[in-house]
């Protein structure tokens, strides 16, 4: 390798977030525990950055940089398409043998306590309440389970991709019908398993799909559902697919398997580009934009980070729900596809940094500007 290998691929990052408009990266490493990791901050002209700790086996540190960037920025894009004061940010750990969990959470919590409150942390893949209380042993900028926190998080993101899917149903037939509907689950984790519960519950016919097998007897024994093979799921004639696992499903060669009328779910960046929303739009599926369905948890997290509020699911639920019709309205009135129309008005609201004052979700509806609130011991 030359020697200036490494500072040419710094030009190249630094390249790509004057591009894309990111404020700070950071990369983190602690020798006792074995951390390594990256810290996005996309933006913060609206408030602070949310964003929640991914942990994950990367194959390398360019597959984790790249996924740190991509939901830094959609978290931002997704803070201002639901009316939150705040931005967008991402910290991906990568996960390997031998690594100190404990220890590198604590380094995680440091490393947030130095942002001072420009990032507040939250769950993710690879990280729940157990490591969210290490990271809190350092800093308060981070969500907490039970009283000292906002509440179930899964279950508002549920919340808000459920109101999702019932109006991209309204829109395409005029009603949910919820009975008469087939839904396909791909990732039975926190969200997928709640969403599949609701729908069976109203008598929706779900079939699922997870790459641990050993979901799969409980999945069948609790929620009567229907279990597809691990990669067969795409080609399930259905009315929604809703992706619930990780990003990236969705590319040249998987969007022609698809047999659904509607993708609708829980799922970060489930396009592997942007270019594929089109593709889709192509097949006469409508894609109902990620950035627009799964907020409930940013909305939960951030209004209590910065009310001191609770906000109740049938307030995200019907939030997330105003804002998806907006966005599939527009869409159909401009001969767009909602992925477009979606990004359209985030870009907007991103970049209309105002005085403060109340906020506008894509939809017009009003959210009062947050009072920061200072952490402390109460919290």
């Amino acid at each position: 390798m030359r020697e200036d290998g490494p500072f040419e691929m710094a030009v190249h990052v630094l390249d790509a977030m004057a591009r894309e408009g990111f404020e700070q990266l950071v990369a983190l490493h602690d020798r006792r525990s074995g951390l390594r990791a990256f810290l996005g901050i996309h933006d913060t002209s609206r408030g602070p950055a949310f964003g929640g700790i991914r942990r994950f086996a990367y194959r390398d540190e360019k597959s984790g940089l790249l996924d740190c960037l991509r939901l830094s920025r959609a978290m931002s894009l997704k803070c201002a398409l639901a009316g939150v004061r705040g931005g967008g940010a991402k910290l991906v750990v990568f996960d390997h043998p031998g690594l100190d969990l404990a220890g590198a959470y604590r380094h995680v919590g440091r490393c947030i306590e130095e942002q001072s409150g420009r990032y507040y942390a939250g769950p993710d893949v690879g990280t729940g309440w157990t490591e969210l209380a290490w990271v809190a042993e350092r800093t308060d900028y981070v969500t907490q389970a039970g009283e000292r926190g906002p509440g179930d998080l899964a279950a508002a993101t549920t919340a808000g991709v459920f109101a999702g899917i019932g109006a991209a149903l309204r829109h395409l037939d005029g009603e949910e019908a919820w009975d008469r509907r087939t839904v396909v689950v791909q990732g039975l984790g926190s969200v997928g398993w709640r969403l599949a519960e609701r729908l069976r519950a109203l008598g929706t016919r779900v079939l699922a799909a997870d790459l641990d097998d050993s979901v799969r007897d409980r999945a069948r024994a609790e929620l009567d559902v229907e279990w597809l093979a691990p990669g067969s799921e795409l080609e399930a004639p259905c009315d929604v697919f809703a992706p619930c696992a990780m990003g990236g499903l969705l590319h040249d060669l998987s969007i022609q398997r698809l047999r659904s009328l509607i993708v609708c779910g829980a799922a970060n960046n489930p396009l592997a580009r942007s270019y594929h929303a089109a593709l889709l739009e192509e097949r006469g599926i409508l894609y109902v934009p990620d950035i627009a369905v799964n907020s409930g948890a940013v909305i939960r997290g951030a209004e209590f980070h910065l009310q001191g509020r609770r906000t109740t699911l049938e307030e995200i639920e019907s939030r997330v729900g105003r804002v998806v019709a907006h966005v599939l309205r527009t869409a159909r009135a401009e001969g767009r596809s909602p992925f477009a129309v979606a990004h359209r008005e985030a870009e907007r609201r991103l970049h209309e940094t105002g005085a403060a004052g109340d906020d506008e979700a894509a939809d017009g509806s009003r959210t009062v500007a947050p009072v920061p609130v200072v952490p402390d011991e109460a919290r």
